[in-house]
Formats: structure tokens, sequence, C-alpha cells
């Protein structure tokens, strides 16, 4: 079994930037609202928001019947999965974007994400998406001033890798 970004988490850790300062209960309600509910495409997918912190980000979704890409096996479609990926890791890139600006109030930090957007996204899928829930982690490797690298995993829930990604991000 392949070692994942998930074997090395700690137990549940508090949300926190760049300073070791947790983020604000009201900055990670917004935080979540945006990814769970404002960004429809993840609305539509019904992708749930999990831990996240300074350049982390975490998320699953469950196994639904519109979601099947191959209808004889019942596997997950490979769109879903890369989708699932790059959302996971523009919201790890925002929790960066955010660390980086603990001094700032929430709300003014959460305006800072309207440039973000993907450049480049490249999935590798390693075994079929078969089960009943799906994890997918992000992390971000480098926040620059115009660009920032990532890299994801998507796993079962048993924690067996089925895809593996990185992604670039214009974030000025």
């Amino acid at each position: 079994m392949l070692k994942t970004m998930r074997d090395g988490a700690a137990a549940a850790q508090p949300a926190t930037g760049r300073t070791g300062k947790p983020f604000e209960p009201e900055f990670l309600a917004a935080f979540t609202a945006l990814f769970e509910e404002r960004i429809v495409f993840n609305k539509l997918l019904q992708l749930k928001l999990g831990r996240v912190s300074d350049g982390r980000a975490e998320c699953h979704l469950d196994m639904r019947p519109d979601l099947v890409g191959h209808f004889t096996y019942q596997r997950l479609h490979g769109g879903v999965i890369s989708a699932t990926l790059d959302a996971a890791a523009g919201m790890a890139v925002m929790a960066a974007i955010a660390a980086r600006h603990m001094d700032e109030p929430p709300m003014k930090r959460l305006l800072r994400f309207v440039k973000l957007g993907t450049i480049d996204l490249r999935v590798d899928y390693l075994r079929a998406g078969v089960g009943k829930r799906f994890d997918a982690t992000a992390r971000v490797l480098r926040l620059g001033s115009r660009v920032a690298s990532t890299r994801m995993e998507f796993c079962g829930a048993d924690g067996e890798l089925i895809a593996a990604g990185t992604a670039a991000y214009i974030v000025s």
C-alpha cells in the first residue's frame, strides 16, 4: 500500500495560520461557507470541507449515483476526482494566503481569494474510485507572489490512494 499524506497527519489539530495563531471561528465559518455553498460546482458535488491549516486542506465527498462514471462497475467518474483535487488544492492555497495575512481582519483575508485561478492541473489515476466515501488532501509546496504550487491526494475511506495530483494556481 502506498504511503499517503494522510498517513503522516497528526490527530485533530486546530486550524492555524502562519504565526501558529488559530484561524478565528468567524473566518473558518466564512471559509467553509465559501467552499461548500458559494462555489457552486463544489455544492453540486456536495464536497464537505474538513481540516484547514496554513497551506493544507482536507475535504470529502460521499458516493452518489449521479457521480458514477462507469455504470457497470459503479466507479466514480474521473472528472469528479480531478475536480475534487482541484477544489482541495485551491482551498489549501487560500489557507496559505490567509495565514500569510493573519494581521488583517477575517473578512478582508477572504477578499484576497478573488484572483485565484487554476493554471495547471495534473492528475494520475492509480486505482478505480469504488466506495462510499472519498477523502482529498492538499498541501501547498510553494506560495509565491504570483503562483502557488500544490500536491494533492484522493483516497478511499480505507485510506488507499486512488489518485494523486499536482497543480499550479495564479494568486495575483
